[in-house]
This record gives structure tokens, C-alpha cells and sequence, in this order.
């Protein structure tokens, strides 16, 4: 016999050893289980995953200072504000709603932010508020749509992006935008500011209850500005509309040098 097995005499001889009863093998010398080696092996240790890069963090207001400051024109400022990556707004809107009216206008009314009709329309205001807004003005002489700069309104917005659910913008989406509406005030270069509602007298003069502060005259980015309740306002409580017209009328004395 040469001692080897082919597959079946090695099959045979394993199953006629586990038929006498062998549990286990037993090598040729002894191994003591007990004894230490002169040197363990070193354990292997999974490397740690790099941590992730993170990206530098933006202040969002010093980016829109940037941007706006860069912006030589309305139109590039319109592109500029398109083109503003930091607010979550732009999102949820259909449109950017920039202005609308006369830039050459001695008066610039700077509303909130657009509402549905408003979002829809790219306009900032539409609906009903744009009519009442209309009626309102044309009272004291001045409109949207007139090429005489002395009559004539230009409409803008503090937010181009109307908020989920017309909800009021929060202050951080107010700082972040504000250096659009400087830059904004700067290129139109208006005689008088308008300020329409609570977000607007929050963004430029840092306070807001707009039945407290409207009918009061006070400076802003240079220049004589009136805080005015704005026309959803009026029509939420109409016996504010004796107030709006006493601040209309103290606009068309400002405006005629009587004040």
C-alpha cells in the first residue's frame, strides 16, 4: 500500500473512525494551550474614516452686501437677487417680485413681501390690495403708471419671495435682504421713502407696530420716509382708513413743501 487515498477510501476510513466513537483529532506531538508566545500578535485595528470636509460657512447678509454693492443698475440688481443662493424663500415661490412703477419717482413706497396674488402675478401687489393701493394714492395726485415723476409711485418689496403661507418673514430673512433694499433705495435715489406695513419698518428702522408708528415722520437711508398701514390692513379694519388718509395727505404736503 503506497498511504495514499483516493476521495472514497479516505470517506470510508473517516466514517469507520466516527462509528468507534472519535470525537476529535489528536496531532502527532502535544500542544500546551496554556503556554504564552514570546510575542502576541498585534491586534488589528480598524482605521478611523476620515472625517468629512466641511465646507466654509457663509454669512449670508455680508454675501448680499457683496452682491448688492456690485450691482451698477436696477436690472443687475434684479440678476443679483435672482442669483442669491442663501434664502430658503425662492424656494416655495413662483416668482421673483423685484418692483414696479416709475424708478424715476420722487416717492418709493417699500412694501413687505408678495403675497399669493402678488406671487402669482410677479407683481408686488395684485388683487385686491393693488386696487385699494391704487385708490388710495390716486387721492393725493400720484400713481404706478404715470411717466410724470412728480406723480408718479415706485413700488418695491423688502422680500422678492413670498413666505409659505403668507406668514410674516422672520428677522433673519429680513437681515439677509435688507442690503438688496439699500442698494435698491441708492439706485433708485427717491426724494421720500414710503414704509408700507410692519416688515419694512422692522428691516429699515428696527421697530415694528405699524399703528404706533405710522403718520410719524422719520429718517431713512438719508431721506424723510413715512410709516403707512398697508392696504390688506385697511380693509381687515376699515375705520383705519381715516388715519391712512391723514398720512396721505401729510405725503402730498411733503411732497409740496408745506410741511
Amino acid at each position: 500500500m503506497d498511504g495514499s487515498l483516493d476521495y472514497y477510501g479516505a470517506k470510508a476510513l473517516l466514517e469507520w473512525q466516527i462509528d468507534l466513537g472519535v470525537t476529535e483529532t489528536i496531532s502527532e506531538s502535544p500542544i500546551n494551550r496554556y503556554e504564552v508566545p514570546e510575542k502576541a500578535p498585534k491586534p488589528v485595528v480598524a482605521a478611523a474614516p476620515e472625517a468629512p470636509v466641511k465646507a466654509p460657512e457663509v454669512d449670508p447678509v455680508a454675501e448680499a452686501e457683496k452682491m448688492a454693492r456690485a450691482a451698477a443698475s436696477l436690472e443687475e440688481l434684479e440678476a443679483a437677487l435672482a442669483a442669491f443662493p442663501h434664502c430658503e424663500l425662492k424656494k416655495g415661490a413662483r416668482n421673483l417680485v423685484f418692483a414696479r412703477g416709475n424708478p424715476a419717482a420722487r416717492v418709493m413706497v417699500i412694501a413687505g413681501a408678495p403675497g399669493r396674488d402678488a406671487d402669482r402675478a410677479g407683481l408686488p401687489l395684485a388683487g385686491a390690495d393693488a386696487g385699494l393701493f391704487d385708490k388710495m394714492f390716486a387721492a393725493i395726485g400720484l400713481g404706478l403708471e404715470t411717466p410724470d415723476t412728480e406723480a408718479a409711485i415706485y413700488l418695491s418689496l423688502v422680500l422678492p419671495w413670498r413666505p409659505p403661507q403668507d406668514r410674516p418673514p422672520n428677522p433673519a430673512e429680513i437681515d439677509m435682504l435688507m442690503p438688496f433694499v439699500a442698494r435698491h433705495v441708492e439706485l433708485a435715489d427717491p426724494d421720500i421713502l414710503v414704509l408700507m406695513g410692519n416688515t419694512p419698518c422692522l428691516g429699515v428702522l428696527g421697530r415694528k407696530g405699524i399703528t404706533r408708528l405710522r403718520g410719524q415722520w422719520v429718517e431713512a437711508f438719508g431721506r424723510p420716509a413715512l410709516p403707512i398701514v398697508p392696504p390688506a390692513q385697511l380693509m381687515n379694519k376699515p375705520l383705519a382708513k381715516r388715519d391712512a388718509w391723514a398720512d396721505l395727505l401729510s405725503l402730498q404736503a411733503k411732497l409740496h413743501g408745506r410741511d
